[in-house]
């Protein structure tokens, strides 16, 4: 007689809740480095300290929230660096996969806001007041990226002095070239025609437009002779300030949605001065050729 289960399947055939364990899995880690130890997960998972009292469910949501984004900006930042790197060694192909890493890191990012999002006004209140001063305008990762990209505002070292690593990162960076700069200094490379004075500016200073440009920027868009990369380059630097934006306006559509039009915690003017951040710039000159093509 056939054996069978009670349910009338075979023992080969029957439905099993429980994968077994193939015989190679490792399964002894005291002399051997795991998952966990690899990615420091002890430390990591417990880097979650909320200061709500009483402990609020969703105070632990926001922490999450603003540690990943933290994580994602330390990687922009490192891609951002050596793209700049690989453009002074005229390795454009190198430079351009590492932006495109950026642009795909960039839309996570934006993504990201949305479960933040699931925050009520309400939910937050409970918990905003213990936050103190603390505010994500002290992101110095997110400042760093502003400085590599063009944004360089002296006056915002002053918010990290109590801070001596971030503060001297944002010093070093305010003394750099942008990731602009070694572009353009690419391009001049190339044989194009870059003002040499853009080509000596002061780098401490934030970028500002330059019209001149414009023509180089329109050679480069309408020759039929153009190398590709430098053409490819050009459109990878508008993705580049396009996404920023994109998270600059869901970063303040989800403030103004969870608390109006409240002064920040860290003493900015919250919604508003989000919406003037709306108006920076890092690439100028690519947008405004887009008015002289084919005219």
């Amino acid at each position: 007689m056939e054996n069978t289960s009670p349910s009338g399947t075979t023992p080969d055939h029957s439905p099993r809740s429980v994968r077994p364990i193939e015989e190679t899995v490792h399964t002894d880690f005291r002399h051997s480095m795991s998952y966990g130890s690899y990615l420091d997960l002890p430390r990591l998972l417990s880097s979650q300290h909320p200061v709500s009292v009483p402990e609020h469910h969703d105070e632990l949501l926001f922490i999450i929230q603003h540690q990943t984004s933290e994580l994602w900006l330390k990687l922009v930042l490192h891609e951002l660096l050596e793209a700049r790197r690989l453009f002074g060694e005229d390795s454009l192909g190198k430079a351009l996969k590492c932006i495109a890493r950026v642009k795909a890191i960039q839309r996570t990012m934006t993504e990201q806001w949305s479960v933040l999002g699931t925050l009520t006004p309400r939910e937050y209140a409970q918990f905003r007041g213990f936050l103190g001063n603390s505010s994500g305008f002290q992101s110095h990762q997110y400042r760093a990226v502003e400085f590599l990209l063009g944004n360089k505002n002296r006056g915002m070292l002053k918010v990290f002095e109590s801070d001596p690593e971030a503060h001297a990162l944002l010093s070093g960076l305010l003394a750099e070239p942008t990731l602009y700069d070694a572009f353009l200094a690419l391009v001049a490379r190339a044989g194009y025609a870059i003002p040499l004075d853009i080509l000596d500016r002061d780098v401490s200073e934030p970028w500002v437009f330059r019209k001149d440009l414009v023509p180089v920027f329109q050679k480069i868009y309408e020759a039929e002779d153009t190398p590709w990369g430098l053409y490819e380059a050009c459109e990878d630097l508008v993705d580049v300030e396009d996404n920023f934006q994109a998270w600059r306006f869901r970063h303040l559509r989800t403030v103004q949605r969870t608390i109006g039009f409240k002064v920040g915690t860290g003493g900015s003017s919250g919604v508003d001065f989000l919406k003037r951040a709306l108006d920076l710039t890092f690439f100028p000159e690519l947008y405004a050729v887009r008015t002289e093509i084919g005219s």
